[in-house]
């Protein structure tokens, strides 16, 4: 599925600030990965280079067949828009929209006619438990609920690769397991390459593969 080469990454401002370092490692279709480290150690960057949201300052990144180091933006937001699914923290649901069109918006680019939207979205709704609840905006579900939703717009293109950045971080614990037995779910049922960063010991020893990284050096665990 992926396969990084040497992969480094610098930011340039007032100071050089390496955030990846020699990153060479292959994560093969359908596996369950936790990504660890301090904060400031490159998890976030490392997870942003893995969902074509950025590029390497050096090596390359390679998902499937496309080289993702030097596509045009226009190719690299096509792949985004279709193979990756995103789930974060903060669950980056529209406030004013319900939970059927937030879901919806993940299918807009990809020129998928209104009708179909709607179909899939109430289908993917379904699959995170939330059939009820399609017509309720983020303000009136619980954390969990809205994570369900993000989920739900997450798998509703059908991604081949599932990024979650923190996926529990802002939720309880017994909400954290219900989100962690979820995602395991749809995991094991899609065959998704799913890949968590988290700094929840109890999130990252459900994964088949445990990565570490600190100072921008990626370990096994």
């Amino acid at each position: 599925m992926y396969r990084l080469e040497n992969v480094g990454k610098q930011y340039t401002g007032t100071r050089t600030v390496t955030a990846l370092k020699h990153v060479t490692l292959e994560i093969p279709a359908g596996q369950l990965v936790a990504i660890q480290g301090p904060t400031g150690g490159g998890k976030s960057t490392l997870l942003q280079m893995l969902g074509a949201l950025d590029r390497p300052t050096s090596g390359t990144i390679t998902l499937g067949s496309d080289e993702l180091s030097h596509l045009p933006d226009g190719k690299l937001g096509r792949i985004r828009a279709k193979e990756i699914g995103f789930v974060f923290q903060g669950f980056n649901l529209i406030p004013t929209l319900t939970a059927q069109e937030n879901v919806e918006t993940a299918l807009e680019p990809l020129g998928i006619p209104a009708a179909e939207r709607t179909r899939r979205a109430t289908e993917a709704l379904a699959s995170v438990g939330l059939a009820e609840r399609t017509s309720h905006v983020p303000g009136e579900l619980s954390g969990g609920q809205q994570q369900r939703v993000a989920i739900a717009r997450a798998l509703v293109k059908e991604p081949v690769v599932l990024l979650a950045d923190e996926p529990t971080g802002a939720l309880d614990e017994e909400t954290r397991d219900e989100i962690l037995n979820l995602l395991e779910g749809l995991w094991r049922d899609r065959g998704l390459t799913l890949i968590i960063v988290t700094h929840d010991s109890a999130v990252a020893k459900r994964a088949e593969r445990r990565l570490h990284i600190k100072n921008g050096v990626v370990t096994e665990r």
